[in-house]
């Protein structure tokens, strides 16, 4: 068995064992049980198994089925985040964006999804919209791209400044930064 293998065992089980520890200790509604449910597949985080082996469809099912039963708004805000995360893959940008919005709204010191909405608005920046837009003597179109891509830069650098450092950079070398 490969080591890295062995680590993903090593790093499910343990999941397990504490995931398990806790819903025995921390008092629970049957509810919230439910929804933690959806998390798990054969002792493995289910939603994040399936979305890590490419099981869009089975983790969407999931993370939809845990948005109906999860109470709590801290761990809601996770479930748009990583719905987001999958139309993100599909290249589906305009419904990752909606889920990271969701996301904000339930909890906005969520600096990954700000980050995760840069990368889309620049992205769209250097596609084929941003391309076109230039072609078609539209260049302010791209440029606002470039720009809300800063601005949600600045918002991810703001609450968690020593994770973005390349978003750091970008922001200086653009002349962004302020």
């Amino acid at each position: 068995m490969p080591r890295s293998q062995r680590n993903d065992n090593f790093i499910d089980k343990t999941f397990t064992i504490v995931a398990d520890i806790l819903l025995r200790i921390i008092p629970t509604t049957q509810r919230e049980r439910e929804a933690f449910t959806y998390y798990r597949d054969d002792g493995r985080p289910q939603r994040m198994s399936a979305q890590s082996e490419g099981e869009y469809a089975e983790a969407l099912q999931n993370y939809y089925e845990a948005m109906r039963l999860e109470i709590d708004p801290y761990d809601r805000s996770y479930i748009p985040y990583n719905i987001g995360l999958i139309h993100t893959s599909n290249g589906e940008h305009a419904k990752a964006l909606e889920y990271y919005f969701q996301a904000l709204e339930r909890n906005p010191s969520l600096p990954q999804a700000f980050n995760n909405m840069a990368v889309i608005c620049h992205y769209l920046t250097y596609s084929d919209r941003g391309e076109q837009a230039i072609q078609q003597g539209d260049p302010e179109t791209s440029e606002a791209w470039f720009n809300q891509a800063a601005d949600y830069r600045k918002q991810a650098i703001s609450l968690a400044p020593s994770n973005y450092i390349e978003a750091q950079n970008w922001s200086k070398i653009t002349g962004r930064s302020k």
